[in-house]
């Protein structure tokens, strides 16, 4: 946040100023073809067989790729035991995160198809706790091949800044909801009442606890909570720090390792829901179980800290 505040020329930070382009935008276009290709590309530690199937599909007849009269906004995933995968996607070619949807999207579909051809029925759904691994584990590999492919100082740091505000949006605020979450779940179960001020005295104490006092909190921030949809879902949000924590650990070994990593990780994709999820991730490689795969995700989040400053 410090070196955010520094790069805006600001002499007082805002948390709305956290959504503001630290770094300016480098002009990168890819057609949905050529978006496809840098995929398979930055899948390449994956093998043959997973990137070939993955660009059978994507080139095929999984993807609903662009924006359209009454289509719905946004991107998923989604499909059945017997069929294809389906995703949704709103793609545009000047839009560099619509390329980490793909791959994002990617994820969750090649898990589906991958489990739905390795395990019954009854045992290939997987739960969200998982799913949320392979989406952004995808991501990983992506930014990395992207990141060895830069040819310049701004791109790579344009390139450093999306994954650092991809993990501080996912691991720590995601984090910072399911704190809340947590606590006006205890308010109910103490027998108190969930009043407007209370909703709001609960929320603006994290905030405080998490940005301040280095960023102010302006007085509006507080009625936040009521917006995010995934707090009328319980138990939703932290799936989202814990799948990111995962997926970097397990990118990286697939990154640095060979034969061993990259067999474990696919077997994790096709046990589909055959294992409660912690002992699925165990022998993928990672124990969620313990705390370092998440004290690993917030060094791997300095170290881009670090490399930014450098390159801005």
């Amino acid at each position: 946040i410090a070196l955010r505040q520094r790069l805006l020329g600001l002499d007082k930070m805002h948390l709305y100023d956290i959504y503001v382009p630290a770094v300016p935008a480098v002009d990168l276009h890819y057609s949905y073809n050529e978006a496809v290709e840098t995929v398979v590309k930055g899948l390449a530690p994956l093998g043959e067989a997973y990137t070939a199937q993955a660009r059978q599909g994507l080139l095929g007849g999984w993807v609903d790729r662009y924006e359209n009269a009454g289509k719905q906004s946004g991107a998923f995933s989604s499909g059945s035991y017997d069929g294809l995968p389906y995703i949704l996607l709103n793609y545009r070619d000047d839009v560099l995160d619509h390329v980490f949807t793909l791959a994002h999207e990617a994820g969750h579909s090649m898990h589906s198809y991958l489990s739905a051809r390795s395990q019954s029925f009854q045992d290939y759904r997987y739960s969200i706790f998982v799913a949320e691994v392979a989406s952004t584990f995808n991501e990983q590999l992506l930014n990395a091949h992207l990141l060895e492919q830069a040819k310049d100082r701004e791109t790579r740091a344009y390139l450093v800044n999306r994954e650092i505000d991809e993990i501080r949006g996912t691991l720590i605020r995601q984090t910072m909801f399911a704190e809340f979450e947590r606590n006006i779940h205890a308010v109910v179960e103490n027998g108190e009442p969930l009043t407007l001020e209370r909703f709001r005295a609960e929320y603006r104490s994290l905030l405080d606890a998490y940005f301040g006092p280095e960023v102010v909190i302006d007085d509006a921030l507080s009625l936040e909570c009521f917006r995010i949809p995934h707090f009328y879902s319980a138990f939703y949000v932290y799936k989202y720090a814990t799948g990111l924590s995962a997926a970097i650990a397990l990118s990286r070994a697939v990154l640095q390792g060979g034969e061993a990593e990259r067999k474990r990780y696919l077997a994790f994709l096709q046990s589909g829901g055959s294992r409660f999820p912690l002992d699925q991730l165990r022998h993928a490689g990672v124990d969620l179980s313990r705390p370092r795969p998440v004290t690993d995700a917030m060094e791997h989040f300095r170290a881009l800290v670090n490399e930014l400053e450098t390159l801005v």
